[in-house]
């Protein structure tokens, strides 16, 4: 598929060809969301955790006698149904981690590409170069753009002017195009793009029969 080539300016300098096995390939909602799934639940740490009775500090002495009280026997002021004992069932240090094939996981990369294509979200960029690092240069760019809400600014390589020139604006983020991930691209809008960056997706995400 074809999409036109902009400059930084925002004005149109030609066409450029978007590998339709990346931009036009059929759309899998299932397995998106079963991707999106497992990037939230990796972040997760699982570390909450509570006491059981034998953790908690103290109880270490029998409270009363077995028996002559009149009371109930107890063995110690930790137990569960006492106030500052042990939990029952509490949650324990745990691994949330998923698994996912990897051509599951490049699949669900295409068709969140394919989606952003069918709805004119992705602008591709003749270049995309900083001399200096300035907010004020990286916010006219999006304006000039027509970016109203959130930008991916994805990048062929480290680029640190570029970086720091985006870094203090609200909703834009700049990533390695290598480092594309299912949650980054759908949780913004507009996905821009040198066209240096194409070859990198091209080289993990081109030919599908391969996966």
């Amino acid at each position: 598929m074809k999409a036109p080539l902009k400059n930084m300016e925002g004005e149109e300098v030609g066409v450029v060809e978007l590998p339709d096995a990346i931009f036009a390939a059929e759309i899998n909602q299932a397995v998106m969301h079963q991707a999106l799934v497992r990037q939230m639940a990796n972040r997760r740490l699982g570390s909450h955790k509570t006491k059981t009775r034998s953790e908690v500090r103290g109880g270490g002495r029998k409270p009363w006698r077995q028996k002559g009280t009149g009371r109930a026997r107890q063995g110690t002021i930790r137990a569960p149904h006492w106030r500052g004992g042990g939990v029952v069932f509490g949650p324990r240090p745990r691994s949330y981690r998923k698994r996912m094939p990897r051509k599951m996981r490049r699949l669900a990369l295409r068709s969140a590409l394919s989606v952003k294509a069918q709805g004119s979200q992705i602008i591709v960029l003749d270049r995309l170069q900083m001399e200096a690092p300035r907010t004020r240069d990286m916010a006219a760019m999006l304006d000039a753009l027509d970016v109203e809400r959130s930008a991916l600014l994805l990048l062929p390589e480290g680029d640190e002017n570029v970086e720091l020139s985006a870094r203090n604006l609200p909703n834009v983020k700049t990533l390695r195009a290598n480092y594309l991930n299912i949650r980054d691209l759908l949780g913004y809008e507009t996905l821009i793009m040198p066209q240096d960056a194409l070859p990198v997706i091209e080289s993990y995400l081109g030919d599908a029969e391969e996966d």
